[in-house]
């Protein structure tokens, strides 16, 4: 902004609409920032020195500074020493241009230093201070004192405006770093400014939105999403909410937390995200116990009353069964001859007088249908469980309540290994909608997720897609709402 730049003694140099210009601290030749003039000198001159002088395009600490090794600027003393010109301008920024053959020649060393700025356009080179701040949000330590003072300077030289406006940027990013949670959202704006940005006020300033160029902080929040670092939605008439942060945001990792704050919130918060661990889906191994009635046909394999067999290994025995007691049909090998204790074991009373002879996979069906359903789960890291019958499904079912409102019921999600106050939280998430835990009626020790709404296809994408369930775990998927057809 061309208030903010320096003239030089001399006056200023004869600069045209779009030449390349780099941007300095005063009494630092080294470039901080580099731009591009928007208007030449006449016009500058013509308007008064007011208005947007230089288009920025790459500053120090900005994400292209980031890509690189993340130095400092060196500090350069100034080919030309002007008191009178530093006295006089103070703290504000300068510019000057030079020409082709019309700037003295550098000493050596000087020379070199310019060559290791790696700067490739320096025909025309302009130096500004601009009243834009250059990522005030982004705290880092310059590598000289002297360039410390020169960044103090500069922010006082600001209208009390863009201090405001300065301001709201470090406590928006302190807040969102060190004191929302993914848990607290969706997060009430007025909540996120009175409690978590305010906290995060230095001490003996005071936030005030009318103050700052925003003037609502509906504004301000406005310019955020469209940085694409939170999403902003009106949950209810009139009232707005914060229903998401990209934590991974540059602008956010970025920023480091003012001295006079302690960190340890944020360190805790970090902790705590790497102790979050991914959910994995646990392996569920169906397995078949002998009972009293099956124990003559496997006690010639070693086996008794109480073992616990896999699907595989009951049809190795059956087959070995089979083949040592000659049972395999002579005329057609796909079946096989019932002896005595194979119709006591298999066949229904009914049955024994009229089946003689029974197909291989029939052989087997009935076999696991008469022993006894156990099955294992075995989650990361855990030894296997086994437990007796059939693995319950994760239940998903539709309520209806008063004024005809529908709600979600998910049962037995403990069965495997899903916290049901954190699925509730997640689905409150994704859905903006209510989520409650409740006592699962007839089943001791387990609670129910009840949602408001028909979310079955958000829960389908979740236990399937995220948490890699089997589709034959889950129960009543098929209540989904048919997208289309709303009533």
């Amino acid at each position: 902004m061309l208030p903010g730049v320096v003239v030089p003694p001399s006056g200023l140099p004869q600069v045209q609409r779009g030449t390349l210009c780099a941007v300095t601290l005063l009494g630092n030749r080294a470039p901080v920032a580099v731009g591009v003039a928007t208007m030449s000198t006449e016009e500058m001159l013509a308007a008064g020195m007011k208005g947007k002088g230089f288009a920025v395009l790459h500053t120090y600490l900005d994400h292209l500074w980031e890509y690189g090794d993340k130095s400092s600027p060196p500090t350069l003393a100034p080919l030309v020493t002007d008191s009178a010109a530093e006295e006089s301008a103070g703290d504000e920024k300068e510019l000057q241009e030079k020409e082709p053959g019309s700037s003295c020649s550098p000493e050596p060393q000087q020379h070199l230093d310019i060559r290791n700025l790696s700067l490739k356009d320096r025909d025309t080179c302009a130096e500004l201070l601009g009243k834009e701040e250059l990522h005030e949000n982004r705290a880092a330590e310059p590598a000289e004192d002297a360039s410390t003072e020169h960044q103090h300077e500069a922010e006082d030289s600001r209208t009390p405006q863009e201090q405001m406006d300065a301001l709201f940027n470090q406590c928006f990013f302190h807040a969102l770093k060190c004191k929302v949670k993914k848990s607290d959202l969706p997060l009430l704006t007025s909540t996120f400014l009175g409690s978590h940005m305010v906290s995060c006020c230095p001490a003996g300033k005071q936030l005030d939105i009318k103050k700052s160029s925003y003037k609502k902080f509906s504004k301000f929040l406005q310019c955020m999403q469209q940085q694409r670092i939170l999403q902003v939605k009106e949950l209810s008439k009139g009232v707005e909410s914060i229903v998401d942060v990209d934590w991974r945001h540059p602008d956010i990792k970025a920023f480091a937390v003012p001295e006079g704050f302690s960190s340890a919130s944020a360190a805790q918060d970090s902790k705590s995200e790497d102790r979050e661990q991914v959910y994995h889906a646990p392996e569920i191994i169906p397995l078949y116990g002998v009972s009293t009635k099956m124990v003559p046909l496997f006690q010639e394999s070693g086996h008794r009353k109480g073992s616990v067999l896999s699907s595989s290994e009951v049809r190795n025995i059956i087959i070995n069964y089979v083949k040592n007691n000659e049972l395999v049909d002579e005329t057609n090998k796909n079946f096989v001859k019932v002896n005595a204790i194979l119709c006591d074991c298999l066949l229904d009373k009914s049955e024994q007088d009229e089946i003689s002879h029974l197909k291989w996979d029939e052989l087997l069906s009935r076999c696991l249908e008469r022993l006894q359903p156990l099955h294992q789960v075995t989650f990361p890291g855990q030894e296997p469980v086994v437990r007796k019958g059939n693995i319950e499904p994760i239940d998903i079912s539709i309520a209806q309540r008063s004024s005809n409102k529908k709600v979600t019921i998910i049962k037995n999600l403990e069965l495997y290994g899903l916290d049901p106050q954190c699925v509730a939280n997640t689905l409150q998430q994704k859905v903006q909608a209510s989520a409650t835990i409740s006592p699962a009626p007839g089943a001791k020790d387990r609670v129910q997720v009840q949602i408001q709404g028909n979310q079955i296809h958000h829960l389908a994408k979740m236990l399937l897609d995220e948490y890699q369930l089997p589709r034959k775990y889950i129960q009543g998927l098929e209540k989904a709402p048919k997208l289309g057809h709303k009533k």
